[in-house]
């Protein structure tokens, strides 16, 4: 059966690692009709400011799956990552980062059991990428968790679990600051879990888990886990198993997959036929389980693992051990795996994958609207966030004023700080202030009573961002700040 294939060689060192896992692939005799595609910094620098122009969106569409190298991300200016952006257009909402021990590549932690799979969320959170410059000195990010978003991909990490006989899934938030966002992805999972009785169900607190990673990283067996927090755990536990250029991934929804490295596309290194293949060769074994080709994946993730047993590390792992002079090269490294496909290790280390003893239970659906809960909501009041050159006495006591009749300033806070009325405490200024008005009558807090707040707020200072508080359930569905 011939699969077609988007391939996207991707920058940097993305052409020479993408060429040898696509060599690799044809050699194990799997028949891929690959259609090339770009993506990346070329893309921006002809004008398209998404990073993925409209054939390559249409190549996708087609042929449902994706191989991509790395793409370059201009940091801290620029244009959106065309990494998150393809994830996004085609809700590939579940990010799979296996961390296994490998034969033949030394680490920290050799003979204790790494075998773990991160499962991060690559929807929402603060990657979402929704900013803004409330002043010249302040920039505020929204974090965006949502309980459809939340339920998909744990479930998806449940489901995970039962397919590969796995017997632990553990929730990693910060939940215990972020108590609306990461409290809604704790809460959530803690309601899920009760429908998979044959997995363990832990939380962790993320720091905890990078403490854990590094202390005992054995313990862990499925991590399901919000974008910002997956994004960094995923990076270290690659570090317990040889670093990134061992790291593989996956990205999939629905109805699309896009598999790649999760190492970024090294420019200094660009055409020096230098750098390891191996991550998105590991990829590309993801992506063969994926389309059925089972047989092709194991033969070629057994011709990895007997050259790294051989002895046959590039110039990554060569550094590590102190012998550069034999480094292999990224085409040679490639030539040796083909030449033992049909090889099988001498070891293998132990997986956490366990032996199904009965039929995979069917999945559960994702979500639907009827899963919402219907809960009566009512307004408490409004946070208008202001641009003010003032201290919090003089600035609290003005808005005070103009707040009557039909609201009064119930405090002001800086950087989520109570700071009015007055705490006692020392707050530096940035100029940036939240002030929360609540009505002073029942039923007060109507939309043209909060026009026309706002209309006497901007009268005296610059207001820039304002947000409705709601009760659900009369439960607030908003922090209080720090000192209130």
């Amino acid at each position: 059966m011939s699969h077609r294939v988007t391939l996207i060689p991707g920058d940097g060192v993305g052409p020479e690692i993408t060429q040898a896992a696509r060599r690799v692939i044809d050699a194990a005799g799997v028949a891929i009709d690959w259609e090339v595609a770009d993506a990346g910094a070329e893309v921006f620098r002809k004008g398209d400011s998404s990073g993925v122009p409209k054939e390559t969106r249409e190549s996708i569409e087609r042929t449902r799956v994706a191989l991509k190298g790395p793409l370059e991300t201009p940091v801290g200016f620029g244009e959106k990552s065309a990494n998150v952006t393809l994830r996004k257009l085609f809700d590939t909402y579940a990010n799979i980062r296996p961390a296994r021990q490998l034969p033949g590549v030394p680490t920290r932690y050799d003979k204790e059991g790494v075998d773990f799979i991160v499962v991060r969320y690559n929807i929402e959170d603060l990657y979402a990428g929704v900013e803004y410059d409330n002043t010249r000195d302040v920039s505020v990010a929204l974090k965006i968790i949502s309980r459809k978003g939340s339920e998909k991909i744990i479930r998806y990490a449940f489901e995970l679990a039962e397919r590969e006989g796995r017997q632990k899934v553990t929730v990693a938030t910060k939940a215990n600051i972020l108590k609306r966002t990461e409290g809604l992805f704790k809460s959530v999972f803690e309601e899920l879990a009760p429908e998979y009785p044959t997995i363990t169900a832990e939380h962790l607190i993320i720091d905890n888990v990078a403490h854990q990673m590094v202390k005992n990283p054995a313990q862990f067996d499925v991590i399901v886990t919000t974008n910002l927090h997956g994004d960094i755990i995923s990076d270290l536990a690659s570090g317990l198993v040889g670093g990134l250029g061992f790291a593989a991934s996956g990205n999939y929804g629905d109805e699309v997959a896009i598999f790649e490295a999760v190492h970024g596309s090294a420019p200094k290194y660009a055409g020096k036929n230098v750098i390891n293949p191996t991550a998105v060769m590991l990829s590309s074994v993801m992506m063969l389980s994926h389309l059925g080709e089972a047989a092709a994946a194991k033969r070629i993730e057994d011709a990895i693992f007997v050259t790294l047993e051989a002895g046959a590390v590039t110039l990554d792992v060569a550094r590590a051990t102190g012998d550069v002079e034999h480094a292999t090269s990224t085409s040679g490294f490639a030539d040796a795996i083909i030449a033992n496909l049909g090889k099988e290790p001498a070891r293998r280390y132990p997986t956490k994958a366990g032996v199904l003893t009965g039929p995979v239970p069917a999945p559960r659906q994702r979500w639907s609207y009827g899963t919402a809960r219907a809960i009566d909501n009512a307004v408490y009041g409004y946070d208008i966030y202001v641009e003010a050159d003032m201290t919090p006495v003089v600035l609290g006591d003005m808005l005070s004023e103009i707040a009557g009749p039909d609201f009064s300033l119930e405090l002001m806070s800086t950087r989520g700080t109570k700071v009015y009325p007055p705490t006692g405490g020392r707050m530096d200024s940035v100029e940036w202030w939240r002030c929360r008005f609540v009505p002073t009558a029942v039923g007060g807090a109507t939309d043209a009573a909060f026009a026309d707040l706002l209309q006497r707020v901007s009268a005296k200072v610059p207001w820039v961002q304002a947000f409705k508080l709601r009760l659900y359930g009369g439960e607030a569905g908003f922090t209080k700040a720090q000192g209130q």
